[in-house]
């Protein structure tokens, strides 16, 4: 089969490579849909946390099951399904209180232990896959994993109930939260973004205001915009430096910022405005399998607007423009998702 590698940093090759064989408890499924994220662009640029080259792309995928291995029992050839990308060891202390998404041992793709997605064909084990709900094509099933870490951070944040919310940085991630905060009921969402195409997407799919972080002082317009009061919820889904600050700068008193973003650099923040405000940082790791299962019942529900989140799909052959494009802005995007 073919596979898309990232042999060094912003080489792409397309290589044959053996078909992976089923065993006991697997699945195969033929790879239809699989998406861009940030951190394939961290690998594409050779300075992924934990993937290591040459290393096979991707982790956000639908398709169609090709094969099951014995013991296999919920699925069967032909189903369309997704994949929940991770696999905790179930012997740690956060598995034994049951914080699966943050085992320290958990398996991921894109590792010598789990091919990535980017293949004609991916192996999961029959626990990490979903089938898609009636009316969710392969294109929206790609983005069941970048949706539950929206609706992880989302529960984190505790959206539901709030009055008045700032999303920071307006990419996949942020956008997808902004849907949630306008499926919850929210009456005032605040975005923010360097670019002015993220931020009319934004505006697209329901914020009630957007601010262009580069031109603009975020802290003042939303004290403006709140008339002094703040809001109760800060997401941050970007890493600009100061950006802790700013989130606790502009969240409310007793507000809660979710950190979402991977901030891996080390960063001065304020701590006192935490202390008069009573303010809580919390952060946001992925997500689990209950927010796995619900956003697939958002998905169905067509509570995300995918048309405007996916802005561009291309097949397999151009994974390197893909990335190209992405890491240069060669073009207006937000995600791409690559067919096969």
């Amino acid at each position: 089969m073919k596979a898309a590698f990232v042999t060094e940093p912003y080489k792409v090759a397309i290589r044959d490579i053996q078909d992976p064989v089923v065993g006991p408890g697997e699945v195969l499924i033929r790879v239809k849909a699989t998406g861009i994220c940030g951190s394939d662009l961290h690998l594409y640029k050779g300075v992924h946390a934990f993937r290591k080259l040459p290393a096979i792309l991707g982790h956000e995928v639908a398709g169609e099951v090709a094969e099951v291995g014995s013991g296999v029992t919920r699925l069967k050839p032909g189903q369309p399904v997704t994949v929940l990308p991770q696999i905790s060891c179930g012997q740690c202390t956060a598995c034994s209180k049951g914080y699966f998404n943050i085992c320290p041992r958990k398996t991921v793709p894109g590792t010598p232990a789990w091919q990535g997605t980017f293949a004609e064909y991916f192996i999961a084990r029959e626990e990490a896959v979903y089938p898609l709900p009636a009316g969710v094509d392969y294109v929206a099933g790609s983005l069941a994993e970048p949706l539950a870490v929206a609706v992880h951070a989302a529960r984190r944040a505790e959206l539901k109930g709030r009055e008045r919310v700032a999303v920071l940085g307006s990419g996949t991630i942020g956008l997808l939260v902004l849907a949630l905060a306008r499926h919850y009921g929210v009456k005032e969402i605040i975005a923010t973004d360097a670019y002015d195409y993220n931020l009319g997407v934004a505006r697209k799919m329901g914020a009630t205001a957007t601010i262009n972080a580069l031109r603009e002082d975020v802290a003042a317009k939303v004290n403006e915009i709140t008339a002094g009061e703040g809001v109760e919820a800060v997401i941050v889904a970007a890493s600009a430096p100061g950006i802790i600050d700013q989130a606790s700068t502009i969240a409310a008193r007793r507000g809660t910022i979710a950190l979402v973003a991977m901030i891996s650099q080390a960063i001065p923040v304020m701590t006192y405005t935490f202390v008069y405000k009573e303010l809580e940082l919390k952060g946001s790791q992925t997500y689990t399998a209950a927010d796995f299962e619900a956003a697939l019942k958002l998905l169905a529900a067509g509570a995300v607007p995918v048309g405007e989140v996916v802005t561009k799909t291309v097949g397999f052959e151009d994974t390197a423009r893909a990335l190209e494009i992405l890491d240069k802005r060669l073009e207006e995007a937000v995600k791409i998702v690559v067919t096969l």
